[in-house]
């Protein structure tokens, strides 16, 4: 099999181009493929796709380090733009992609960065999904904050569900240098409260303008940077009158740039780098 390496700020791919003929990978492949010391090595496998329906270019379809195929993916779609562009399988430069979430439309930008429209957030509880029966929320400006108990019920903290096609849990921190990602990250990516699971932001303000974010993904463990989850951080943010409509996102792998007008109806927009790294050849193992 040959494959493309790329990065997006840090969060890194595996893309394979199935325009001419599906691969029919299994969940086993794909943990291979995405394992650093036996495969490639890659937080997601990126899978490029024909057109499914009139009006879309192509079909992008995600999967995870464990192997599970997933909603949406903000650094992959920007590095999925990129490597269909480069490889002259389009020359436009807005391309319409169908998601398990939905269409997005990633437009090439001049300076070689790639801006997603991300589609509306979901603040819904009920259609994150979150398990709302018995808590009782806090209003912060326009937003809902939830008490999530952790730690075995010893601590409890509390979360913003927001959902950018897939579900994210925003928390605050005072500093994401010191925030506890590895022991809290997998609790609330776990939470029964979450019946799909869920990708945990833990977000750290600078100014109205600018944020620092570390995200335990769903599936994947800690990355070094999470497009939708960088998405979910500045709704939240803005929806509790912490932060203004255009936010410069620091995570460990790099900067992206979130702007939301604030409306229920209004999309989110999210630009960012997306780079080629190598190309290569693999041997996969047979399928279990």
């Amino acid at each position: 099999m040959r494959f493309t390496k790329m990065q997006g700020a840090g969060n890194d791919f595996v893309v394979l181009d199935e325009t001419q003929g599906l691969w029919g990978l299994s969940p086993a492949q794909y943990r291979f493929l995405a394992d650093r010391h036996f495969g490639v090595g890659a937080d997601q496998i990126l899978s490029v796709r024909p057109a499914p329906a009139e009006g879309i270019d192509f079909e992008y379809v995600i999967h995870n380090a464990d192997g599970g195929e997933v909603e949406q993916c903000g650094n992959g779609a920007r590095c999925f733009a990129r490597y269909v562009h480069d490889r002259g399988l389009t020359d436009k430069k807005v391309i319409r992609v169908k998601t398990l979430s939905g269409v997005i439309a990633p437009e090439l930008a001049a300076d070689g960065r790639v801006r997603v429209d991300m589609g509306r957030p979901e603040l819904r509880p009920e259609r994150v999904p979150f398990d709302t029966a018995g808590l009782k929320a806090r209003s912060e400006g326009q937003a809902q904050l939830w008490p999530l108990a952790l730690d075995g019920g010893a601590s409890t903290q509390w979360v913003m569900p927001v959902s950018m096609g897939n579900p994210h849990a925003v928390l605050w921190v005072d500093d994401v240098a010191t925030a506890p990602v590895a022991t809290l990250g997998p609790q609330i990516e776990q939470h029964p409260r979450f019946p799909q699971r869920v990708n945990a932001g833990f977000l750290q303000r600078v100014g109205r303008g600018e944020v620092r974010l570390r995200v335990y993904e769903r599936g994947a463990g800690e990355t070094l940077a999470c497009g939708t989850g960088a998405c979910a951080a500045v709704v939240a943010g803005i929806r509790q009158g912490l932060l203004d409509t255009q936010v410069q996102v620091h995570t460990r792998g790099g900067l992206l740039s979130i702007a939301w007008s604030g409306g229920d109806d209004d999309s989110v927009f999210m630009t960012g780098p997306a780079t080629f790294v190598f190309d290569g050849q693999i041997e996969l193992p047979e399928a279990p």
